[in-house]
């Protein structure tokens, strides 16, 4: 070990604390761990020497980089329903929007692909930069880590803009990678062997089927002191990097690939959350900072034709995106067309890998591969900044829960009172014209004439996220509760009642196997009596000002904490914590994970404020 390690070390461990201690939200981790880079490096105090230990821990850091890169593609946006749809899923399809987001993201990197060639050859007519292929790939680069970083911090990962935005990055990184490959082949003088490429693709096809269900049975055969999980991955990783270099392709390519073969082999989020530690907690920050210590800003500011090309090639990376643009705006709101190009045009991921690859191959100069990295740098910082100012949300994107009630009497407009109308669209049905009288100072109380399903589905009342039937009349609720899923609808909640044993086996069973959640009264009743005697601080979250609530953990900043330790616990009492569909035991030192549904009390004044914090889409950062 030397001090240049030690020093590299210190300094990623800092930056990200410095970030957070200045509130610095506008500036990516990885820009900051390169303009950290170029202040110990070449270009300010010299403290570190590149080669050796960090040239390794360099090299493998961007080889880790683009494996998580490839992790970071979500398959089920290419899936397509083949099934056969219900009529509610029907009506869905007819009434949304023509352009899908794969369409939108297909058009807008298409366009764009199509500017950087132009942009390549304006560059090489002009004599700026001669390397017509290594511009071209350079300029039609999205940084997919940055991306996904802001649609997460956004909450739009789930939503239409954000899926269109993640397409055109994974796009923006699986086609400069590709031709980035077969480029080196040629110049590295492989070019007659570029065809053996397909076979890391047949081997990741041959290693996804053989540990197809790997992770699956993991919990038989892994242990804390084994890490099977991770072992697995490095396996993948290694494979497909040395069979990468062995064909005369790229090892990023390799580690791409490995990536993708992962995340198809469905990994459990604890495992993505230790591949994430490991990649960005050891590797990965030292090839951001490296690759800063390796500028020499003096030297590129000594010529006066480098110091054109920085803001030359920072204009060609926005120009490049322009047609993103007309691509997004196919679908969605000018000003949010306007600021998904620009973030479009953040791109500092592949753009490092493919200058170390060609200063490898020596088909460019130091000056010019610092002015891209600069270039770069500088987009990373200006797309999210000017993305977070200009975004609006969609009107699709507001669009509250639809909770549709049919029964209305005291239990389900007292349940209505209680739901929050922030969150949810709130309508109640009754054929009683007695208790409709009664409630009808309600806007959202209606009578309608008949219950039958037919009647129901055409006045659109069935078409809603949730289905509560309340009704006091029990074999009302049985057969709408099995027409409603019939016809489509997600959640339907109802409660049964039957005195005849046999029947009511039967009715249980149907209602299961159609995926209707019931109760009986009487069960209802007996558990809660149940909860009383075990705890009796149930009786005040029933009768007092705490409630029960549920949310699921979305926020992987809280992932890994343990109860005792969140921010809010004095405030809230977890009750259950349910992971993949059963109950685990709960204490104070119990740890939280992604995915996790939390059972818990809180008043309910402080209630909306815990539950967008948990439930929040953040990174770390």
């Amino acid at each position: 070990m030397s001090v240049s390690v030690l020093i590299v070390t210190l300094v990623a461990f800092v930056t990200p604390m410095v970030l957070q201690r200045f509130k610095i939200s506008v500036l990516p981790t990885a820009v900051a761990e390169v303009l950290v880079g170029i202040v110990i490096g070449k270009s300010g105090f010299d403290l570190v020497q590149t080669e050796g230990v960090l040239s390794f821990l360099s090299n493998y850091g961007v080889i880790f980089l683009l494996f998580l890169s490839g992790m970071e593609i979500d398959f089920s946006l290419f899936k397509k329903n083949n099934g056969p749809l219900t009529p509610l899923a029907r009506k869905k399809a007819a009434n949304a929007p023509s352009t899908s987001p794969v369409q939108v993201a297909v058009v807008a990197y298409g366009g764009s692909l199509l500017m950087a060639l132009a942009l390549a050859l304006l560059f090489k007519f002009s004599g700026l930069f001669s390397n017509f292929v290594l511009a071209a790939i350079l300029f039609s680069t999205v940084a997919l880590g940055v991306v996904i970083a802001v649609l997460k911090e956004n909450e739009l990962l789930n939503k239409p803009l954000g899926q269109a935005l993640l397409l055109i990055a994974v796009l923006g990184e699986i086609v400069p990678l590709l031709c980035l490959t077969v480029y080196s082949s040629f110049v590295s003088g492989k070019g007659e062997s570029a065809w053996l490429i397909f076979l890391l693709f047949i081997v990741g096809a041959l290693i996804f089927k053989r540990f197809r269900s790997f992770f699956t049975s993991l919990d038989e055969i892994n242990k804390s002191t084994t890490q099977i999980d991770i072992r697995l991955a490095l396996l993948v990783i290694t494979t497909l990097v040395v069979l990468a270099e062995s064909v005369g392709a790229e090892d990023i390519l390799g580690a791409f690939i490995a990536g993708i073969v992962i995340k198809l082999l469905q990994p459990a989020h604890s495992t993505q959350e230790k591949l994430d530690a490991i990649g960005y907690g050891i590797f990965i920050p030292f090839f951001f900072i490296l690759t800063g210590g390796k500028i020499d800003i003096p030297g590129l500011l000594g010529s006066p034709k480098t110091l054109i090309l920085i803001p030359l090639f920072f204009a060609a990376y926005v120009l490049a995106k322009v047609p993103a643009y007309f691509g997004l705006r196919q679908r969605f709101k000018r000003i949010n067309a306007l600021a998904g190009a620009m973030l479009s045009q953040t791109t500092i991921t592949l753009v490092l890998a493919t200058l170390t690859v060609a200063q490898n191959l020596k088909v460019i100069t130091s000056e010019q591969s610092g002015a891209f990295i600069l270039a770069a740098v500088v987009s990373c910082i200006l797309g999210p900044l000017v993305f977070n100012k200009l975004h609006k949300p969609e009107p699709e994107d507001l669009k509250k829960t639809k909770v549709t009630i049919i029964g209305v009497n005291l239990v389900t407009i007292n349940t209505a009172e209680q739901l929050n109308e922030d969150w949810y669209d709130i309508q109640m049905y009754t054929n009683w014209k007695k208790n409709y009288k009664t409630y009808d100072y309600r806007d959202n109380v209606h009578l309608v004439d008949s219950l039958e399903p037919k009647d129901l589905i055409k006045e659109q009342i069935f078409d809603t996220d949730i289905l509560v039937l309340g009704h006091s009349d029990v074999d009302i609720n049985y057969s709408l509760a099995l027409a409603a899923k019939e016809y489509g609808v997600e959640r339907v909640l109802t409660r049964i009642q039957n005195s005849d044993p046999t029947s009511m086996a039967e009715m249980d069973k149907r209602l299961s196997d159609a995926g209707v959640e019931f109760f009986t009264t009487f069960a209802t009743t007996v558990g809660m009596m149940r909860a009383i005697i075990e705890s009796p601080s149930t009786l005040d979250l029933i009768t007092g000002d705490s409630r029960l609530y549920e949310v699921v953990v979305r926020n992987s900043k809280f992932a890994g904490l343990e109860l005792r330790k969140l921010p809010f616990i004095k405030e809230i009492t977890v009750s259950r914590i349910f992971r993949h569909h059963k109950a685990i035991p709960v204490n104070g030192n119990t740890q939280i994970q992604v995915g996790d549904h939390l059972l818990f009390s809180a008043n309910k004044d402080i209630v909306n404020d815990i539950r967008k914090k948990i439930s929040k889409l953040n990174d770390y950062e």
